[in-house]
């Protein structure tokens, strides 16, 4: 044999399959007609059921095998095989199994029996057709059956996996028995050394091949073997195809999905896909099941998966397992799984999915009425429940009163049970006092019991309810998490992971690579606005330079100039190109910075277009009532706007070819999937993680969507590119948060008198009152608790309304920190719980900030010039330089600098200063607040005591970014303006540096390091 061609390669992966379970089958046992192993069929029903078997033979003597074949065939003609293989046939009446699949534990040595007599059989160059001699390469069949096939190509002899590709599409029709879909073979490989790929339907030239890759080093491919012994491929054979996997994918990962849709004519389409798991998927999912089949509840995973993963999928897959899932001591792990989601799609598809492994209802139930309907779920254990985390607040008072209707006592909580929780989406699921409300309900009366043994210790019984309230915040041993995000945050793989790290990983440049989205910075524009000020009034009136800064900010943005040039911008390009992609069905949406501007762009938008006699259609999404800043007497809604289309139907109607573009205010820049979405113009501020999730919207995939493209008017293509590039081959913790710092926090929190001790003690005696003691009276003594510290804080706000905002950026700054931390640490101190609750209530009571006047400068400003300028178009590039690292909670107090007034006039040369073209150090005042910033950084003042200046200035740059970043809200346009300009840049962080240097040294003790 020539041990370089084709047959060398097969020869390889059928000793491998031979070795290691599979039998092989002879070609020339085919039933080309059939398009099964008649042989092999019935020796397996013979051998298997042979009480079956003995009943039809008595009835049908010598044709029993005819009758049973052909009852077998018309079976998978109508029902498909994979149900065949999975639930078996009627043959007179009797239920013969084509298959036996491996039980979710072993206590059935019976069961287990048949499972080994299993036969997976191989055929080489199988003539699989009645009508030519064409052979397959691969055809791997169970018990007769065939289902699945292989094509291989070998590279050294100048062929590849798209020479396979082609073959499939041009040499395999798919109208032979073999190949119909759903009734026999329900998987094809395309394979070579190097690379996979896989369809689950023949459709000749309209086949589409999916990558069945491993990955390689955070992008499209496969490693090579670090062991040096096989082909970057063998994966597919030694791990995917090997005799258990491919039996485990059969009775538990490919499955028939059938999806309702709208066609242009608004007609309901329903189409058939077989689902066949991805390489990623798979892994994924027998890494989770794997890891909580040994480690049992109590464990957190975090499964950091791209957009166009097919998170659903995996998400149904491993709900599945789980909800059956026996430990080695054939145990139940799990008593229920409970999906947390807010997509209703999702709802539907697992119960779908769930039904076709299982073949029963009431399997999986949907909480879409109430917290009753989920109370009833949770103390049933239904093995799957979907809701949604908002229902988890009320479960307690909705177990007292079913308690109540049954006539019996109750604590109103569950039962403990083993619980294993799927959060979808966890980056904004995982925070706030919803979530620790869920791990309070689930954790049950074990929860109670851990509380009621604590305070048995402290000898405080009075003080169970706080005691678990403690508890309930950090791990429990009854509660496992596996959490799915594309982009997670710091606090994300704080909580989630582990040291940091998820438990698997599929990239958003694997993604991008492999072709399941797009990349939305391929095409990026950017412009500039340059523009010139004038003080129109007569007098020159003292104002407070940052908020009237903002408020001149504010009247450039809703100028109706500046709206108009940028709307004749958007609707010209969508005109001149975005509306011939797609077919000519391309969509865009429009980003905007406030819900006034989504107003204000919505009005200019539908004036221009009727002015040119253009064929496109707007709608705007915003919440809530918008008043206009002109006429008092006017007010705006969406719905109202839209001309009566609802919110709910909005996305549906947008869906149809009759609208074009949607402008938005803080809604659709998550979680809108919109294949149609192809241009999006965006006039807002966006930094990190929103930077990503927005411009992501643009992503999703359709058959005739080539490319995106991307005009900003705001932001530098280096901020993005930033943004991106921590995601784009997965996310990395920074430094850890020092839990320490909560404690320092909390001393000086203590010693501002703004509270007093009697007073968190009075609140949270009152607050952890056991339940059979609270009353309606209890509201009033919290209040009576609270209001002393709201008087105190009251008069420092007028006393001294810099310091009083200071304090209060402490006291959000211990909030956030013991939310956090207390999540990661077991804390046992109840002081720090206390003084949390006592906080988180306080804040709520707490006057607003009353710094300063809300300027208008409608009548007092004029403007003068106006140019928007293009300055920067083409792709952003991911691949280059190194990914910024996701940062933890600090202790970033929200304290407003003092209130400095200046002449207006002067303020708006410094204004047309900062937004013209030129920059000068002037500019140094609009960084005071960032050098005090730097001031509050221990870091910083240990690098000043120990270094000199150059050396400080090093590390002072390191933190300048972090710092811009978080302010970016305060002062969007200057921010963008520092970004990007380098020159200025420079000069500015020089100043700056410098400044933050002689502030610490003047405050330190002589004989410092210079």
């Amino acid at each position: 044999m020539n041990r370089s061609n084709e047959a060398a390669f097969e020869s390889v992966i059928e000793a491998h399959l031979l070795q290691n379970g599979y039998m092989p089958i002879a070609g020339e046992g085919f039933d080309r007609e059939r398009a099964i192993f008649p042989e092999t069929v019935l020796a397996f029903i013979r051998e298997t059921q042979p009480k079956e078997w003995a009943k039809l033979e008595a009835l049908h003597g010598d044709k029993t095998g005819e009758q049973v074949l052909g009852d077998l065939c018309k079976w998978m003609d109508q029902h498909g095989a994979l149900a065949t293989l999975r639930h078996g046939f009627k043959c007179y009446g009797r239920t013969l199994h084509a298959a036996f699949f491996k039980a979710a534990h072993e206590l059935n040595p019976e069961l287990e029996a048949r499972y080994a007599a299993n036969r997976l059989g191989l055929t080489r160059q199988l003539h699989f057709s009645p009508r030519c001699e064409k052979s397959l390469d691969v055809t791997l069949s169970l018990n007769g059956i065939p289902v699945a096939t292989v094509e291989l190509k070998n590279p050294l002899t100048g062929q590849r996996v798209d020479d396979a590709r082609r073959q499939y599409r041009q040499d395999r029709d798919p109208r032979e028995p073999i190949f119909e879909f759903k009734h026999r073979t329900l998987v094809h490989f395309a394979a070579d050394t190097e690379s996979v790929l896989m369809t689950t339907r023949l459709a000749g030239l309209a086949t589409h091949f999916l990558p069945f890759n491993k990955g390689c080093d955070g992008g499209a491919g496969n490693p090579p073997d670090p062991a040096g012994r096989a082909y970057r491929t063998a994966y597919l054979w030694e791990e995917v195809l090997q005799r258990d996997s491919l039996l485990d994918l059969l009775a538990r990962f490919i499955h028939l999905q059938i999806d309702e849709k709208r066609d242009d004519q608004g007609r309901k389409v329903r189409t058939e896909s077989m689902i066949f798991p991805r390489y990623h998927q798979l892994q994924a999912v027998r890494i989770l099941v794997d890891a909580a089949r040994s480690e049992g509840p109590g464990r957190n995973y975090l499964v950091e998966h791209s957009a166009g993963s097919g998170k659903s999928n995996t998400i149904g897959w491993l709900t599945h397992r789980l909800a059956s899932l026996h430990n080695s001591g054939n145990q139940r792990v799990f008593d229920s799984v409970i999906v947390v989601t807010d997509r209703v799609v999702l709802d539907q598809q697992l119960q779908d999915t769930i039904y076709q492994f299982e073949h029963k209802r009431g399997v999986v139930q949907r909480i879409d009425e109430s917290s009753r309907q989920l109370a009833e779920a949770l103390e049933n254990a239904v093995p799957v429940i979907i809701t949604t985390l908002q229902k988890f607040p009320f479960v307690s008072r909705q177990l007292l009163k079913m308690a109540e209707e049954r006539g019996s006592t109750s604590t109103g909580t569950l039962a403990t049970q083993r619980c294993a929780v799927i959060i979808d989406e966890a980056h904004s699921s995982q925070g706030g006092e919803t979530a620790t409300d869920l791990k309070e309900v689930l954790g049950g009366e074990g929860l109670r019991e851990q509380a009621r043994s604590r305070a048995a210790e402290e000898g405080r019984d009075d003080l169970e309810e706080l005691f678990r309230s403690m508890a309930k915040r950090g791990q429990q041993a009854n509660l496992s998490f596996f959490a799915f995000t594309a982009t997670p945050k710091y606090k994300t793989l704080a909580v989630f992971g582990r040291a940091g790290q998820s438990a698997h990983r599929y990239t958003m440049r694997q993604a991008i690579e492999e072709g399941f989205i797009l990349d939305v910075l391929k095409h990026y524009t950017t412009y500039a606005t340059y523009f010139k000020l004038l003080k129109s009034c007569e007098d020159d009136p003292h104002v407070e330079r940052k908020k009237a800064a903002q408020a001149l900010a504010r009247f450039m943005r809703l100028h109706p100039h500046n709206i108009a040039q940028k709307t004749e911008v958007m609707v010209e390009h969508f005109h001149a190109v975005t509306r011939h992609k797609i077919g000519g069905r391309a969509k865009a949406m429009v980003v905007t910075g406030s819900r006034l501007e989504a107003v204000r762009y919505k009005q200019s938008f539908d004036r221009y277009i009727q002015q040119k006699g253009y064929e496109i259609k707007s709608l705007v999404a915003f919440s809530g009532t918008v008043q206009d800043d002109k006429l008092a007497a006017v007010t705006y809604t969406e719905v109202g706007m839209n001309h009566g289309i609802s919110e709910k139907e909005l996305p549906e109607r947008f869906a149809t070819q009759e609208y074009q573009v949607l402008l938005v205010a803080e809604k659709y820049q998550t979680g809108f999937d919109q294949p149609l979405l192809h241009t999006m113009f965006v006039d807002k501020r966006l930094a990190g993680i929103q930077a990503v999730q927005t411009l992501s919207r643009l992503n999703r995939t359709h058959p005739r969507k080539e490319d995106t493209f991307v005009l900003d008017f705001v932001n530098a293509p280096e901020e993005i590119r930033e943004a991106f590039k921590i995601y784009y081959e997965g996310a990395g913790m920074g430094d850890e948060v020092d839990p320490a710092r909560m404690y320092v926090i909390k001393g000086e929190l203590d010693a501002s008198a703004i509270y007093l001790d009697d007073e968190v003690e009075r609140f949270c005696d009152v607050y952890f009152q056991p339940k059979q003691r609270q009353s309606a009276m209890d509201h009033q003594a919290m209040n009576a608790a609270l209001d002393p510290a709201v008087s105190r804080f009251a008069r420092r706000q007028k006393d001294d309304e810099e310091d009083a905002d200071l304090w209060r950026g402490k006291m959000q700054a211990f909030l956030n920190l013991y939310g956090f931390l207390s999540q990661v640490i077991p804390y046992q101190d109840s002081d720090l719980e206390r003084l949390y609750v006592f906080l988180r209530h306080l804040a709520a009571k707490l006057p607003r900030r009353t710094s300063g006047a809300a300027y208008q400068f409608a009548d007092d400003v004029q403007l003068e010039y106006y140019r928007l300028q293009k300055i920067s178009e083409g792709s952003i590039s991911l691949r280059d330089g190194e990914a910024g690292r996701l940062d933890g909670p600090t202790e970033v107090g929200s304290g407003q600098g003092g209130a400095e007034a200046v002449p207006l006039s002067q303020l708006i040369d410094v204004v047309n200063e900062r937004f013209g073209t030129d920059f000068n150090q002037a500019d140094q005042l609009f960084f005071d607040q960032i050098v005090e910033a730097a001031m509050a950084d221990a870091g910083l003042r240990q690098a000043a005591a120990a270094n000199p200046g150059d050396k400080f200035e090093l590390v002072f740059r390191n933190l300048l970014e972090k710092l811009f970043v978080e302010r970016m809200d305060e002062n969007e346009e200057i921010f963008v303006r520092f970004m990007n300009n380098e020159p200025f840049q420079k000069i500015v962080t020089g100043w700056m540096a410098s400044e933050a240097y002689r502030r610490f040294r003047s405050g330190m003790a002589p004989g410092a390091a210079e």
